[in-house]
């Protein structure tokens, strides 16, 4: 019965967050990949809303006309780490979340209250229905969507490392830029109302501006495989 145990682990939720550029989205896809977790991006779906309301001409600068719309698009996110996938109204839509013209209006369209409420039911009922588990992250993971996760990670990272990290991603970005482009969403995602980007309190902060993505990944895999010997 022990061996048995011993290769099935207790399931695990997840939570890490952090604002952009910190290694968030690296770390938890391949934190679950390493121990056969399923992954979910939420800042994904929150991209896929602005996407949908940019594209049906819902003013992103209302958040009454926000409110109305919010409930019309159908969000599906796949939960495969390996091969996460996200459809609005079945349509694909992970090439055209992460334009700049999504990047820069999906503050606005996050902070209006219907959409968080709608979206964070929707992050609620994929974590409940995680065979093994999962990792979910987010700005608002550990203290609002999941605050009863077993572990909460908090990554955080200097301002001239994340914008050097992101605007690799983009490319053709220039760092400057980006890192005022950042701390203009941090203070947005921090100051709103509704579900702000914040640390929970016993969440663990690991700093990444000097580490490696292995070492962090490794340091995340190391705290839940001890939540985990604890359950």
């Amino acid at each position: 019965m022990e061996s048995a145990a011993r290769t099935a682990p207790a399931a695990v939720i997840v939570a890490i967050d952090g604002p952009s550029g910190t290694g968030k989205s690296s770390t938890s896809k391949a934190v679950a990949a390493k121990l056969g977790l399923s992954y979910l991006d939420t800042g994904a779906q929150y991209r896929a809303i602005t996407w949908w309301m940019i594209t049906n001409d819902i003013d992103t600068d209302d958040p009454a006309a926000i409110a109305t719309a919010a409930a019309k698009p159908v969000i599906v996110s796949g939960t495969d780490p390996n091969a996460p996938t996200i459809t609005v109204d079945g349509l694909d839509a992970s090439g055209p979340i992460r334009t700049q013209e999504v990047t820069a209006k999906v503050s606005a369209v996050s902070a209006v209250p219907e959409v968080r409420a709608l979206v964070t039911q929707l992050q609620r009922d994929t974590a409940a229905s995680a065979p093994a588990g999962i990792v979910v992250e987010g700005r608002d993971i550990g203290t609002t969507v999941l605050p009863d996760a077993d572990l909460k990670v908090f990554l955080t990272a200097s301002p001239e490392a994340r914008a050097a990290r992101r605007s690799g991603e983009l490319k053709g970005v220039d760092v400057v830029s980006t890192r005022e482009a950042l701390l203009k969403r941090d203070a947005a995602d921090s100051g709103r109302k509704t579900s702000p980007l914040a640390k929970a309190a016993d969440a663990v902060e690991v700093d990444t501006t000097e580490l490696t993505l292995d070492q962090v990944i490794e340091c995340v895999v190391t705290l839940i495989e001890e939540k985990r010997a604890a359950k």
